[in-house]
Formats: structure tokens, sequence, C-alpha cells
């Protein structure tokens, strides 16, 4: 029985790579490095993850009703909790008592916020609030840019790697034969591509 392959983290399908850079399967290994690499390089460099996940995440109440989520674009809120004590998992929160801005499904690029019902800020002895959502984009559903910019760079990457072996200097450990390491600059071209996208604070 064959061995099912580890799927792929990539902001670009791995066929579709194939195709536009004309390599064949022999060349997969390789094609899905720079894919992964690139991925990973451009989270790196936007300070933010992209394909989507579920999340838990606590964030600490101070007494304002709109609380940042770490992680855009949110697609669902599953669960909010109230925590009083950060050694409990708290109590569940109806949804009647929060609701998300912008809405649930509006793909906006920007931090999503969960605004709180003035009832739920008179609860005492609240310290936080743990959040479980899911956030990032689906496959097959990154924005144009954002996959070109991964297109670019892994060409890009792909192109010095068959271009010659060099000794990087980034962060990033590749799987290659020998362990190559693809630094974490990039073309002029892919950082304005990916200029939206880079992590907005407020």
């Amino acid at each position: 029985m064959k061995k099912q392959e580890k799927q792929l983290y990539s902001l670009v399908p791995l066929e579709e790579f194939k195709a536009i850079t004309g390599i064949d399967d022999r060349e997969d290994k390789i094609a899905r490095f720079c894919l992964a690499t690139s991925s990973f390089s451009i989270e790196q460099y936007c300070k933010r993850r992209f394909l989507r996940k579920k999340y838990f995440e606590t964030v600490e109440f101070y007494g304002d009703k709109n609380l940042i989520l770490g992680e855009y674009p949110v697609s669902n809120v599953l669960a909010a909790y109230a925590i009083r004590d950060f050694t409990q998992t708290g109590e569940l929160i109806e949804p009647d008592y929060y609701y998300l801005f912008p809405n649930e499904g509006i793909v906006f690029d920007i931090p999503y916020c969960l605004s709180l019902s003035p009832a739920l800020l008179r609860y005492r002895g609240l310290k936080a609030i743990k959040v479980n959502y899911w956030a990032g984009y689906s496959a097959g559903r990154v924005p144009s840019d954002l996959a070109a910019a991964c297109m670019e760079l892994a060409s890009w990457n792909l192109g010095r790697y068959k271009g010659r072996r060099i000794g990087m200097t980034g962060n990033i450990r590749g799987s290659g034969k020998d362990g190559e390491l693809f630094e974490m600059t990039m073309p002029a071209n892919v950082r304005s591509l990916l200029e939206p996208y880079r992590r907005k604070t407020i």
C-alpha cells in the first residue's frame, strides 16, 4: 500500500505550481520544499498565519467591550467562555451576549473584534474571554495577489536552488538533500504584493 503523503502547507496548490514552472513529478520533493518554505517565509514576513485553522485564544478583559482577536479573517466563532479563574475552563457564554465585527463570513483583511453585550460587562470577577474560532483562508480561496506572491517567491527560490547550491542565511531549514537554508529576503515585487497583508496593529 502506498504511504499517504503529508498534506502540503502552501498558499498555492502543488499541481498549479508545477504546471506554471514546467517541472514534472520527478521534482515533487523540491517543488513541495519551495512552496512550503515560501509560505512560511511569507507568514513570518507578514507576522501572521494565513491558511484556515481553528484557534483557542484567551483575551484578557480590562473593561472594554471590544476584544481584538489575534488572527483574521474570522470565518466562524464556535464558542466563547467567561474566565474568572485562569486555572479553569470558564463558563460558556450564550451567543446572544456577544457578536463578531466585522460579521462572520465577511472576508475583510483587518483584525476582528468580539464585541461583548453591556450585560456581560457587569459579570463579576471577569478576567478574560476564551474564544474558539476559525480564521484564515481556505485552500483554493487564498486572495489572488497573496497567491501570486507565494508563486513568485517559490519560483524565485526554485530558480536559485536549481541554478546553484548556496549557504543560506535564513532561519527556515529545508528538507533538501544537503539541508539547505532559504534566506528570508525576497524580491521587491513579492514584498509589494504582500504589503496589504502585513499584520495591522490598532
